[in-house]
């Protein structure tokens, strides 16, 4: 009889919901894309059923999100949020449940990502979906591939805008400048460019401290 293969091993066993807090048994580009599609398809699901069950339990449920108009703040908001919540506690303090609470913060702020903050109009749809993301993103930056996640999560973004652009859902641009700065596509570029960098700094200082080189 002919066995498995090692990688459809290795997948089976990272899929198995006991190791969703561990690294990835393999780290290459291809293993990677085939965690992100289970993940996020994962995600879909989730959103799937809850937007459904939600709709028949909460009465006048409108699950609108606060849209965005900007390309530059929807792709700036892969790096910044990967490195606020994953990159930055995982070099900072080095531990696993810690990335984790990060995570967990990180999921939580979507369901107020909304334009009214009742019961009837929390995010659920956004909330339920990013929820296995969140562990994605912690074993992608814990098994030393955290570029990887920032690339991924400003694609996925900028795909979902694009959609809702094509869709005529949204009004997009390509980028927005308002009076203020921070608040507009510029100041999200910044802020996104400073927090890499900040990232990339803790990186250096723990390969400093360890005496040996860790992966981004």
């Amino acid at each position: 009889m002919k066995q498995p293969s090692t990688t459809f091993c290795d997948i089976k066993a990272d899929i198995n919901p006991k190791s969703w807090l561990s690294k990835y048994r393999r780290t290459s580009i291809v293993y990677l894309m085939k965690m992100l599609l289970f993940y996020h398809g994962i995600g879909l699901l989730f959103m799937l059923i809850g937007t459904s069950i939600a709709e028949k339990v909460i009465s006048n449920y409108n699950d609108r999100s606060i849209p965005r108009s900007s390309l530059i703040s929807v792709l700036a908001a892969g790096p910044i949020e990967e490195t606020v919540f994953f990159g930055i506690p995982f070099y900072l303090f080095g531990n696993h449940l810690l990335v984790l609470a990060g995570g967990i913060v990180w999921a939580m702020t979507h369901i107020l990502n909304t334009t009214r903050l009742d019961i009837s109009n929390l995010a659920y749809a956004n909330w339920l979906f990013v929820i296995p993301s969140l562990f994605f993103s912690l074993r992608t930056w814990i098994s030393g591939k955290g570029w990887f996640a920032i690339v991924t999560h400003s694609i996925w973004n900028g795909i979902f805008f694009t959609l809702g652009c094509v869709s005529g859902e949204i009004s997009c641009t390509a980028i927005s400048v308002e009076k203020n700065l921070l608040t507009g596509g510029v100041g999200s570029l910044i802020v996104s460019a400073l927090l890499s960098m900040l990232t990339y700094m803790l990186y250096k200082r723990k390969i400093n401290t360890n005496g040996q080189r860790v992966a981004v």
